[in-house]
């Protein structure tokens, strides 16, 4: 199988201090490989190594060793630039240029015509929801958000095959995030591959089809989303949500059946069991008692409860 990212015994090291310097270890011996046309998450605490890995990709630094490739190409390769887009964490732009000017000057860098390089601005700042007003404001007088905006449409312009995404909803309110995710989505359908790191993990729940974490520089798991969270060990938990019943008028009943517990919520109560043939043994209890079913579903683990997990652990020491 060919892959659109392929990195290979990939590390970084920084020197720190003054007087008495000593090598940290920020990325250590990571090997990934990411297929095309998915949304792949990228996640790990703060100084896990995510923004050290987009920009060594980026050739933006350098590793200490280990090596990488985008579309088949080293990242060395000047020409392999043009088929990419990214958005850094905290994109900066010349303030004094306006929005329409950014667009424009990203364009002709790309060698799109004049007709192209206004056809696209235009298409790309609706597309990530740039008030048309806003077009022709210079960017210092934009908020965070705003320049977010900005940041994704640039990486954009020439039609990428790839994109990299370092906190792209960083500063986006919730209607942004909504309509940034859409985005996203819609250039997955679009044939486009997308790499985003994120803290956000709702946004990696709902878009991602595959995740790596990192922990530490190292990589601590990877895989598809849906199976890494089936594959916790734990054993399967079953909800069964009602209304219109106390929990007090089920809960003689409920006790007798082994593993299962409740609790009250708001307007209602939460029944938990650990066998799915127990839910034939509840379902009655529950019309007896003159209770209104709301929902039966399976409760999987959460990503944030697997990001814990995996994540959790000693800083590494230095090198």
């Amino acid at each position: 199988m060919s892959y659109i990212i392929e990195i290979e015994n990939l590390s970084k090291d920084y020197e720190v201090g003054f007087w008495k310097k000593k090598r940290v270890r920020a990325l250590d011996d990571l090997n990934l490989q990411v297929s095309g046309g998915q949304i792949f998450g990228f996640l790990g605490g703060n100084g896990a190594g995510k923004t050290t890995t987009i920009k060594i990709l980026m050739s933006l630094i350098f590793p200490t060793t280990g090596r990488a490739k985008i579309l088949g190409k080293d990242i060395s390769d000047v020409k392999m630039r043009s088929r990419i887009g990214y958005c850094p964490e905290n994109p900066y732009f010349y303030d004094y240029l306006k929005a329409r000017e950014l667009m424009n000057y990203f364009g002709e860098l790309f060698g799109l015509d004049a007709a192209q390089r206004n056809r696209k601005t235009e298409e790309l700042l609706t597309k990530v929801s740039l008030d048309e007003k806003d077009w022709n404001k210079q960017l210092r007088k934009f908020s965070k958000g705003m320049l977010q905006r900005v940041g994704l449409a640039q990486a954009l312009i020439n039609e990428p095959e790839i994109v990299f995404l370092d906190e792209p909803m960083s500063g986006l309110d919730p209607i942004g995030r909504r309509e940034i995710r859409e985005l996203i989505a819609e250039l997955r359908t679009n044939g486009t591959t997308v790499f985003m790191s994120t803290h956000i993990l709702s946004d990696i729940e709902a878009l991602c089809d595959n995740v790596a974490i990192l922990r530490n520089g190292k990589l601590a798991a990877t895989g598809n989303l849906d199976d890494l969270l089936s594959q916790s060990g734990e054993t399967q938990i079953y909800e069964i949500n009602v209304k219109g019943v106390t929990a007090e008028a089920l809960e003689n009943q409920v006790r007798v059946i082994a593993g299962a517990t409740i609790c009250v919520k708001p307007g209602g109560v939460s029944i938990q069991i650990a066998d799915e043939k127990d839910i034939d043994k509840i379902l009655p209890v529950i019309r007896n008692a003159g209770g209104r079913l709301i929902s039966v579903q399976p409760v999987k683990q959460s990503l944030e409860e697997f990001f814990v997990k995996e994540t959790v652990s000693i800083s590494a020491p230095p090198i």
